[in-house]
């Protein structure tokens, strides 16, 4: 809405200073072309804009006005627990909406909790994606998000790894977990976790549902993370690394392969140390190893061990081809 515009312009000069109509425009996401016509709009309704003009010149708020019109709707108010993560709160539809909010609390705090309050901000980013990947395509995190907030029942098509099914959701929280977005539901009343680019169409059914008493998403999704960890790690892998591979192991492993080196053996001549790695499938476990190169030796168990062996000397037997 236009009002919500002129607001967040005056704010935007309040809390900053001069601005170029560029920087305007930036900020908004409108045109300059807008931001001429809303300043027009502001000094014919009495805010005292000041333009200044030269290559350093721009528009200012004339010295010493402010104005108190910064009370928060519930949208912007919601919208201040995605005030770290900007990205997640633009895939949730609220880029405009965070901003604004924030604006309006720059604009209300003294003007020393603010200057802080902008310190922090233009010192401290989160970038929640792992590196090297892309986020995922999440065309339907719009329609789901909207049912969360609104307790709506949604029909949904989904791509599970053994094929597709039709399900009826209560949807109850999306979680954000290294730059993918995931949703937790209910549904045939068993609490289930779906991966949001996963899902094929969502349709609201305009059902109101009720949330389950003391249902509490931080500790659902902290237990079900927990149960999938141990879920997937159905072994243990006895090793043999270089010093080179126990600084790759944080790297390639994450907090596995930390806690692995925490109980390293003692180094050898070489510095080579064992350390135990918990470990998912045989077919799993070996992709993963190899990851290592020639800076780590499976001692076992021995299946493992051999699986390794077998996979090297088909490498090897592949590339001695083309020598």
């Amino acid at each position: 809405m236009r009002a919500d515009r002129l607001l967040s312009l005056l704010l935007l000069l309040q809390n900053r200073g001069r601005m170029t109509a560029s920087e305007l425009a930036a900020e908004l996401e409108v045109s300059v072309r807008t931001v001429y016509r809303d300043i027009e709009a502001l000094s014919a309704s009495g805010v005292p804009v000041c333009a200044d003009r030269g290559p350093t010149g721009g528009y200012r708020l004339m010295d010493g006005y402010r104005t108190r019109l910064t009370g928060l709707t519930d949208t912007e108010a919601a919208s201040l627990f995605l005030a770290g993560a900007p990205g997640p709160a633009r895939d949730l539809g609220l880029g405009a909406v965070l901003a604004a909010a924030q604006l309006k609390l720059q604009a209300a705090l003294p003007a020393e909790l603010a200057d802080r309050a902008r310190r922090i901000q233009d010192r401290f980013h989160l970038d929640a994606p792992a590196w090297f990947r892309d986020a995922d395509p999440v065309p339907h995190l719009g329609p789901v998000a909207q049912a969360v907030w609104g307790q709506r029942v949604l029909r949904a098509h989904y791509r599970r790894w053994r094929g597709e099914v039709h399900r009826e959701l209560h949807p109850l929280g999306l979680v954000l977990k290294g730059g993918i977005w995931y949703l937790v539901a209910r549904a045939d009343e068993t609490m289930r976790t779906y991966r949001i680019s996963r899902f094929l169409a969502v349709n609201s059914t305009g059902e109101v549902f009720d949330r389950p008493a003391g249902f509490d998403l931080a500790a659902y999704w902290e237990e079900s993370s927990r149960r999938l960890e141990a879920a997937l790690h159905q072994g243990v892998a006895l090793l043999r690394i270089s010093p080179r591979a126990q600084r790759m192991l944080p790297m390639q492993f994450g907090a596995a392969g930390a806690r692995a080196l925490e109980g390293a053996g003692p180094p050898d001549a070489e510095g080579w140390v064992q350390v135990e790695m918990p470990v998912e499938t045989q077919a799993v476990a070996v992709s993963d190893l190899l990851r290592l190169g020639t800076e780590a030796e499976v001692l076992g168990p021995p299946e493992l061990r051999e699986a390794i062996a077998q996979t090297a000397a088909a490498l090897a037997s592949r590339y001695a081809a083309s020598l």
